[in-house]
């Protein structure tokens, strides 16, 4: 029984996500593989050989795997699933654009979003906003799964010593094509990343409240900038910051929550933080149910008077 972790990498390193999931891989049981499939992705190769845990890298190499394409990611990844008991993506946007094809044509029923392993064939994962926990046991031959990486803490980056073995890669698929992107330039850490975050919420009023009151706070304590779904529909603040069931999954060591009601939507995405801070003049506000620390005051005070504190 081995277990394959498909890599999220930009070519030139991994991304934290992979090694949230080669944790998870190493409670399936059994050897775990990585697969790395990009261009001139040697370096994200040596990287994912030097994770503890894992005995071997798979580096398959082509121009075609540069931008990570779905349909040529999943055809790379079917040429070696016949090996493989148990297939494991981040349950990231790209995880979830490659897995459901390789489910597909491998016949089997994907299993999504595991937040802990119970046994090589039994996960749990979280289901209605997380206020539930489904139990799921499957009896097909390759398990195709995607990991919550809120739910595992990360492998150490150091301490493994894996051989890098080189796959021949598959030919382009020819199905879709890299044309550009446009990448939105932060000196703040990754949203999914990040330590500390400070989310903002509809209370705040306006886009130029947003940033005049969470900028600040943000700066003062070197964190990220998250936000509610009614903020980032009200305009306040792009979509890529939203944090919940449809925004992003977070779990830092510190969230705190300004202005921020507390819908069961956001909950879903930041109530597994270590320490949440909830600041909100409403006392009746869903937010203080998961708070570890509340403070019932208007956030247009109560935070500029915190970062004088700080």
């Amino acid at each position: 029984m081995t277990t394959l972790v498909i890599a999220e990498h930009d070519n030139a390193s991994l991304k934290g996500a992979t090694f949230n999931t080669v944790t998870a891989a190493s409670q399936c049981g059994g050897e775990v593989h990585v697969l790395v499939a990009g261009h001139n992705a040697g370096p994200a190769a040596e990287a994912a050989a030097k994770i503890a845990g894992v005995t071997k890298v798979l580096h398959a190499d082509a121009a075609a795997l540069e931008h990570g394409l779905a349909e040529n990611v999943a055809a790379q990844v079917l040429a070696v699933a016949s090996n493989y008991s148990h297939i494991l993506f981040a349950a990231t946007a790209g995880g979830k654009n490659v897995a459901p094809r390789v489910a597909a044509k491998l016949d089997v029923a994907q299993i999504s979003d595991i937040s802990k392993v119970d046994s090589p064939d039994t996960f749990e994962r979280p289901i209605y906003a997380g206020n539930a926990i489904a139990t799921v046991q499957s009896q097909d031959a390759t398990k195709v799964i995607t990991v919550r990486g809120t739910g595992f803490d990360a492998a150490a980056a150091t301490g493994g010593s894996a051989s890098v073995e080189k796959i021949d890669a598959v030919a382009d698929a020819g199905k879709s094509s890299f044309v550009g992107s446009e990448i939105a330039k932060n000196d703040r850490p990754d949203l999914t990343a990040a330590k500390i975050i400070v989310s903002g919420g509809r209370a705040l009023g306006s886009k130029e409240k947003f940033d005049e009151v969470m900028t600040p706070l943000a700066d003062k304590l070197g964190a990220a900038i998250g936000a509610s779904r009614a903020a980032v529909d009200a305009g306040y603040a792009p979509n890529d910051l939203q944090v919940g069931q449809t925004g992003k999954i977070v779990a830092p060591q510190l969230y705190i929550a300004a202005g921020i009601s507390g819908a069961i939507q956001h909950l879903a995405g930041m109530k597994d933080s270590k320490v949440i801070v909830a600041i909100n003049k409403d006392a009746e506000a869903p937010i203080f149910s998961v708070a570890d620390y509340g403070l019932e005051a208007d956030l247009f005070v109560a935070i500029p008077e915190l970062i004088k504190a700080l």
